[in-house]
């Protein structure tokens, strides 16, 4: 058994190294099409395997981050001033969804957590900082390791156009509070789906 917890003769969907490499499926279709990662098909089917050495070697050779074969949980973080909101939100996420969660109160720790934690979903309290959402949503774009990164609004303040505004900035959707724990189960769930 390697390290990442997968066997040399281990093979993958498109869809498990889309998760790995944290691309959409069509990404990985197209680099199998085109021969840049080396796969098969199975016989009298469409369907495409990659043998996880190829993907390392593949990983490797285009200087794709490793951290997406530790984990094949979605990680999302929780950006909320309010600590207990946060807390609740991580405990829930991680053991309802079984989501890797991590929530912090602080924009700074918010940017420090972004660089490290590399999250699929950012859960961020809008009303705690209205004029930080434009300036996450860029940061994001900007950050090759954060563009397939999704973010939701959580907001209890905001007018309808202020969150119309959201969806401009680059904001996936928006859930107001209070939610239900199933609510924000669904809106994480369908903002991780849509990077794969």
């Amino acid at each position: 058994m390697r390290e990442n917890g997968f066997n040399e003769k281990d093979v993958l969907t498109t869809g498990e190294v889309a998760k790995i490499c944290n691309v959409a499926s069509r990404t990985v279709s197209k680099w199998f099409d085109s021969g840049q990662l080396e796969g098969y098909r199975i016989p009298g089917s469409k369907d495409r395997r990659i043998p996880v050495p190829n993907l390392l070697n593949f990983m490797k050779a285009h200087n794709i981050p490793m951290d997406g074969l530790m984990s094949g949980r979605p990680r999302i973080l929780v950006v909320d001033a309010d600590e207990q909101v946060g807390g609740t939100l991580e405990r829930v996420l991680g053991e309802e969804a079984e989501f890797e969660v991590h929530a912090t109160s602080s924009l700074f720790q918010a940017g420090m957590e972004c660089e490290r934690f590399r999250p699929h979903v950012i859960l961020f309290d809008v009303d705690m900082a209205p004029d930080a959402a434009d300036a996450l949503a860029r940061a994001c774009a900007d950050c090759d390791e954060l563009q397939a990164t999704r973010m939701v609004a959580m907001t209890a303040r905001l007018t309808d156009g202020q969150v119309s505004q959201l969806a401009t900035q680059g904001f996936e959707s928006v859930i107001r509070k209070p939610f239900t724990v199933r609510q924000i189960i669904d809106t994480v769930e369908k903002a991780h789906a849509v990077i794969y």
